[in-house]
């Protein structure tokens, strides 16, 4: 290849990453958003939402939304982002949310509800038994994610 070649592929190298990394930041951006309207939907009417998670990358995603705040004591939560399975978890006091469809069929039980990717898709499924053992409304724009059973 001559020298005009190897710079085009440089430049080609350098658009591929840049497009890469703009779309992996759109992700996490959407992703933040998504999130931010169902923990706002599942916790209404509070100024500050005590969050705690069993996994770090929430805490990345969701640390610059202004309402939200994680908290290292599950007990003290409103609400509670499991992305594995705890045993003493389901009596916590907080609202309890899954990252993952299989999460949620093993807490079918004291989950509200879950989000999670599949196919490149993001899919909400919230539980219409626990939503109303938790008192909770939610707004009609989420009304279609409510599902009787898994």
């Amino acid at each position: 290849m001559g020298k005009y070649g190897v710079s085009v592929l440089k430049k080609f190298f350098l658009i591929i990453v840049a497009l890469t990394t703009l779309l992996s930041a759109s992700d996490s951006t959407i992703e933040q958003k998504i999130y931010k309207v169902i923990i706002e939907a599942l916790v209404p009417n509070q100024e500050t939402i005590r969050v705690w998670s069993d996994d770090k990358k929430y805490s990345k995603l969701l640390s610059s939304v202004d309402n939200i705040i994680f908290i290292n004591n599950p007990n003290d939560a409103d609400f509670l982002l499991l992305d594995h399975y705890h045993k003493g978890i389901t009596h916590a006091r907080g609202v309890i949310f899954v990252t993952n469809l299989q999460l949620l069929e093993d807490m079918q039980k004291s989950a509200v509800g879950g989000f999670f990717w599949q196919k490149g898709r993001p899919n909400i499924l919230f539980l219409r038994q626990n939503l109303r053992k938790e008192h909770i409304t939610l707004p009609n724009s989420m009304q279609e994610y409510i599902e009787d059973e898994l």
